[in-house]
């Protein structure tokens, strides 16, 4: 008789999260935060636009308080590529030595601070921290320095996680870099930085809260696989109770003020709750994770090259803001991993928009918010919409299929014909 070792279920999560600074004015405290962390000069990235405010500036002079000598940068490009990024690092190395990093801006910011602060700390070149199969998926071997993130746009959650994003221009493929140590050490969000982002930017930006909050609400469970090892686990762990909490707080304040937001920027109590609304969905998703809209988002950024969204800068030529290109294929997704959670996806349905009539189709309620929101605040209707025909579907899914560390966390397994469905129903959503 031959007997079989079943291997134990998962039952551990893990939970992390930067330090937290929020609230109007908060941004005028970064010196003081900078001196407490033994800072005495760092290097503040931002990207041309932001800069026109002269909020990073201002950040800059305010650190001269604390005996903080600020360098700044402003060349950060908006959607980040492997050339934009490296051009960043070689700056930085030719400006001298830093004790730590302020990234006032976008997401974009802040992913290109954070590529700067490790290849600034270790050792190797930036595509061998690149993800697999894209790049070579090396973990840093050195700490690297303080990060302050100071987001003026508020959607991308790049002030809680632990990764960078960037566009491989050679692969035509959107990618990222992923390791614990990338996290921010501080996230200073203060919601009257966001007073001037544009229409187009709200809504774009808000797109990806949203996202962030469903995917991460309706990844697959933690408890789901076999258990791991110490070394084996990895930020992005699953829908857990800490995560569920926030994303379910991020849907709730997103129903009442996202439209608002775009329709009325200067409205503070709805930038307010927007620029909470982002903290608390990457406070969710940067422990639970993100699945398929994401997964998608990458190849379609990275194949559109002639679309001119509203309220974006273009001297970098044609570009689909990350949070659009994530809601591109968000309603079709999310009908496809209904089965798996039906209960999440109503519950989500539910939260976003509590007065929505609902159809008779359970699969057909999530879908239909989104829908509706998207047409509300100007999103494109659909993939074809940004350049993209059914002719690119088999590429895309190509690209789709090297984000193995976003599918892996989906709560349906999605093959190359699911998500060449995904792709051609989201062709034209309306």
């Amino acid at each position: 008789m031959t007997s079989t070792t079943i291997a134990p279920a998962e039952s551990v999560f893990t939970y992390g999260a930067p330090a937290l600074k929020f609230g109007d004015g908060a941004a005028d405290e970064i010196g003081y935060d900078l001196a407490q962390l033994g800072a005495r000069r760092v290097l503040v990235l931002t990207d041309p636009g932001v800069a026109a405010t002269g909020i990073p500036a201002r950040v800059a002079d305010r650190m001269a308080a604390f005996g903080v000598e600020a360098v700044v940068f402003e060349g950060v490009r908006v959607e980040p590529t492997d050339a934009s990024l490296q051009a960043a690092i070689d700056w930085a190395r030719d400006h001298g030595h830093v004790d730590a990093f302020v990234a006032v801006g976008g997401g974009s910011s802040i992913d290109t601070a954070k590529a700067v602060n490790l290849l600034l700390t270790n050792p190797g070149e930036l595509m061998d921290y690149v993800n697999k199969p894209v790049g070579g998926g090396q973990s840093p071997p050195r700490p690297l320095r303080p990060l302050v993130a100071v987001p003026t746009t508020t959607g991308t959650g790049s002030e809680s996680t632990t990764v960078c994003v960037l566009d491989v221009v050679d692969q035509h493929v959107k990618t990222g870099i992923s390791h614990a140590r990338l996290r921010p050490t501080l996230a200073v969000v203060d919601p009257l930085l966001t007073i001037s982002q544009p229409a187009g930017v709200t809504a774009s930006a808000g797109m990806d809260i949203l996202c962030h909050a469903l995917e991460s609400y309706t990844a697959r469970p933690y408890t789901a696989g076999t258990r791991k090892r110490p070394e084996q686990r990895v930020p992005y762990c699953g829908a857990n109770p800490v995560a569920d909490m926030w994303s379910e707080r991020a849907m709730t304040l997103l129903a009442s003020s996202f439209r608002q937001a775009v329709r009325h920027g200067d409205d503070l109590d709805a930038r307010r709750e927007m620029a909470m609304a982002a903290t608390f969905a990457g406070l969710g998703f940067g422990n639970a994770g993100v699945h398929i809209p994401h997964a998608n988002a990458y190849p379609i950024a990275g194949q559109a090259h002639d679309f001119h969204p509203d309220g974006y800068p273009t001297g970098n030529g044609g570009l689909v803001p990350h949070g659009m290109s994530v809601s591109l294929t968000a309603p079709e997704a999310f009908r496809f991993t209904f089965a798996a959670a039906p209960e999440r996806h109503l519950r989500a349905a539910e939260l976003l928009d509590p007065r929505a009539e609902r159809t008779a189709e359970p699969a057909d309620q999530l879908p239909a918010v989104l829908t509706a929101l998207m047409r509300d605040i100007g999103i494109p209707p659909g993939v074809a919409a940004v350049g993209l025909d059914e002719s690119r579907v088999d590429s895309l899914v190509e690209g789709t299929l090297k984000q193995q560390r976003l599918l892996a966390i989906a709560p349906r397994d999605a093959g190359a014909d699911d998500l060449a469905g995904i792709f051609r129903r989201s062709m034209h959503l309306w």
